[in-house]
């Protein structure tokens, strides 16, 4: 296993920046990231298990090392179309996906577009049933200057203020983790990017769209989740026809950081059985 040097590929006309653990001849997990994080979300699932996987981590455009796009429409959909193009200019098939919070709802898209494309799917406390954006919040997306809105929102939040909020035990937070998920907000253009992704993202997909994906999924969720509780999960579970759930005692929404060896063993397990 060898991290080949960190990779840019031009897909939709966005520069799309990915992490690819290379160990030929196995079978490819593409791991996509949530709202407001980065592929550094798995940085302790990656060493976990890239001696069985041949790994593909992606930044999603606007996060992470990814362009800031001032001209992608950023819906969920586009978003699966970035993945599945990269996935296919990489040559890959039949790879298993493993999604994180949006990064779920994300690889559901993909799922459902191209069934033929990825052999199984992994949600890790994966978003749901969300809605659009209210009228009101798309109709401020449009006013100029609305991404200072969302950097003063983001910065009176501040990195640690939310990093308390996604884990049930406060104390795993250290510098390592507050820094890397601080980094990407130092670049001003990921907030305006924001503003388009609040105007143009669809919302999640319905009960109907779900219940015709017959991919077979593997949901693992934190019982104290307070972003996407564990109700969404069992519902989850219970709409995706071939579907197994997990859900994990004293863990909130970042299961990849809080209970890694837990997470890489269900997935190993689901991935080579």
């Amino acid at each position: 296993m060898l991290l080949t040097k960190p990779s840019t590929q031009k897909i939709q006309g966005v520069d799309i920046y990915y992490e690819h653990y290379d160990n030929p001849g196995k079978t490819t997990l593409v791991l996509i990231h949530g709202f407001l994080s980065s592929s550094f979300c798995y940085r302790k699932i990656i060493p976990l298990l890239k001696d069985e996987f041949n790994i593909i981590a992606i930044d999603l455009p606007p996060f992470g090392q990814s362009e800031k796009s001032q001209t992608f429409i950023y819906t969920y959909r586009n978003m699966a179309m970035v993945v599945i193009d990269l996935i296919e200019q990489l040559s890959i098939s039949e790879a298993i996906l493993v999604g994180h919070s949006m990064g779920g709802q994300i690889s559901l898209y993909a799922v459902k577009e191209r069934p033929d494309l990825f052999k199984k799917v992994v949600l890790l406390c994966s978003s749901g049933y969300l809605k659009r954006s209210p009228r009101s919040l798309v109709f401020g997306s449009h006013i100029p200057y609305f991404y200072l809105y969302i950097k003063r929102w983001l910065s009176k939040q501040g990195v640690l203020k939310n990093l308390r909020n996604v884990v049930y035990d406060s104390t795993l937070i250290d510098q390592e983790m507050i820094d890397g998920y601080l980094k990407p907000f130092l670049d001003d253009q990921i907030f305006r990017a924001l503003a388009r992704l609040i105007r143009h993202r669809e919302g999640d997909l319905t009960p109907d769209d779900l219940k015709k994906i017959e991919t077979p999924s593997l949901l693992i969720w934190g019982e104290e989740d307070r972003i996407v509780p564990v109700q969404i999960g069992k519902r989850l579970h219970q709409d995706l026809p071939d579907s197994t759930f997990y859900s994990l005692q004293h863990t909130g929404h970042l299961v990849p950081e809080e209970n890694p060896d837990y997470v890489s063993d269900r997935i190993a397990e689901f991935v080579l059985t």
